[in-house]
């Protein structure tokens, strides 16, 4: 029994109840059958098998850690990583870099590998210290602390907001300063998150107002595995996933084998990219931990595999196994061309900048101002003065009358209120609502 509210029991839900529950609640625990043997010859195979080895050395070097998801996710994000998005190691900023966010955190050793693998400043020696203290490999990503990692993501929930926040920041960004045959942002929000994100309350509130919004630059690839800490999903989670985000206006998809069918993952992912009018929901079916002995179960959640599995995955996926952090040459020499071909994005972008600054000058001034972070000259200038001699003012009056003037000194200047405008006063002097029609 708990005594704690039911509240507090959100997200990896379970509910402790009747000793003799059906035995099926206990599924998630127990070994599923052996994942079939996939193709360990190609190259591309090769590259997502690795990076499942590599995650799983992390977390044995640390003794500690989330190896399953990020054995389970290696697909995505390889593909992700090698093959789809834009971004540019050697300049971690680059504004127009499509923005990856791990929701699922717990499983960052799978970021990490890709990072470093790519060309970011995250060294081999980095991955050695993951979640030591001082290192650049925490056990969950930091935003500031790990080049490359765009977010913080701890508790459940909270990527997938951040993600809805990066995608909705996008969408303002290009309306306010794309200009024809001139799309300065068109930039792609991807996030990878699992049955436990899906579960917190805040991913349903953002992914509804994601929905409304019309955010088609947004894509979310849901590692559907089944597991979470207690057990299988069956124990508190058997909603139609798909179907709750049809009804939130999402595009939706489903990958049936996220273990090895890289080419319908990719598909899903290109045919979501087209899909520019709404966000887009693929529901990627994984098996946690793929390749290890305890493959499927609650038990490769949370804890290194041992040695002896480990040393097992490795020999089925074709890598030595008394080799630790040792990158074969043509894993190495796959992930080698990312940061040139990043690097030749980034230069096209930068010379399409040149010609619209020729075209738009006062724009473009205006759009490196927001890139550098810099508020407006003599922005505190426009702020009200009182003295002791003003008469009284509800305190939501004088900040009513202080965002009116930091609206006119910032125009970058968002904000919101949850139902409570005309009560809170947030709605500054001017403001327009933030919708699809008009972002």
């Amino acid at each position: 029994s708990s005594n704690l509210p039911l509240s507090s029991l959100a997200g990896k839900r379970s509910l402790l109840g009747a000793r003799n529950r059906p035995s099926s609640a206990m599924d998630g625990l127990l070994p599923s059958k052996k994942p079939k043997v996939v193709d360990v010859t190609s190259l591309e195979q090769r590259c997502v098998n690795f990076v499942r080895v590599l995650a799983a050395d992390m977390v044995q070097q640390a003794n500690s850690g989330h190896p399953g998801a990020a054995m389970g996710c290696a697909p995505i994000a390889c593909l992700l990583w090698q093959k789809l998005m834009a971004y540019n190691p050697a300049d971690p900023g680059w504004a127009n870099r499509d923005r990856f966010v791990l929701s699922n955190g717990h499983a960052c050793a799978l970021q990490y590998a890709m990072l470093h693998l790519t060309g970011y400043d995250v060294s081999l020696a980095d991955l050695k210290a993951f979640r030591q203290l001082d290192s650049k490999t925490p056990g969950h990503p930091e935003v500031d602390h790990t080049p490359g990692v765009e977010v913080a993501t701890g508790p459940l929930g909270q990527g997938m907001s951040n993600g809805v926040g990066l995608a909705l920041g996008a969408a303002h960004m290009a309306a306010t300063f794309n200009r024809d045959g001139f799309d300065l942002i068109d930039n792609f929000t991807y996030v990878i998150c699992g049955d436990g994100c899906m579960q917190e309350g805040i991913t349903s509130e953002a992914c509804s107002l994601a929905g409304h919004l019309g955010l088609g630059r947004l894509i979310v690839l849901y590692d559907d595995n089944k597991i979470q800490i207690d057990g299988g999903t069956e124990l508190a989670f058997t909603e139609d996933v798909l179907k709750r985000y049809e009804a939130y206006g999402w595009h939706t998809l489903h990958v049936e084998d996220g273990d090895s069918d890289l080419k319908r993952l990719e598909e899903a992912i290109l045919e979501a990219k087209r899909v520019t009018s709404r966000p887009s929901l693929i529901k990627v079916t994984t098996t946690i931990g793929y390749g290890s002995s305890k493959a499927g179960t609650a038990g490769v959640h949370g804890a290194p595999l041992g040695h002896p599995d480990l040393a097992a995955v490795k020999k089925a996926y074709g890598f030595a196994e008394d080799e630790f952090f040792s990158t074969p040459d043509d894993v190495a020499g796959a992930f080698r061309s990312c940061a040139p071909a990043g690097a030749a994005k980034q230069a096209a972008w930068t010379e399409l900048l040149g010609q619209y600054e020729a075209n738009y000058p006062e724009l473009a001034a205006e759009f490196k101002r927001r890139q550098s972070g810099e508020l407006p000259a003599n922005w505190r200038d426009a702020l009200p003065r009182y003295t002791p001699a003003d008469r009284d003012l509800a305190t939501r009056q004088s900040s009513q009358l202080c965002l009116n003037k930091l609206a006119e000194a910032i125009p970058e200047l968002m904000g919101g209120s949850a139902d409570l405008t005309p009560s809170n006063l947030t709605k500054f002097k001017g403001a327009l609502d933030f919708q699809a029609a008009t972002p």
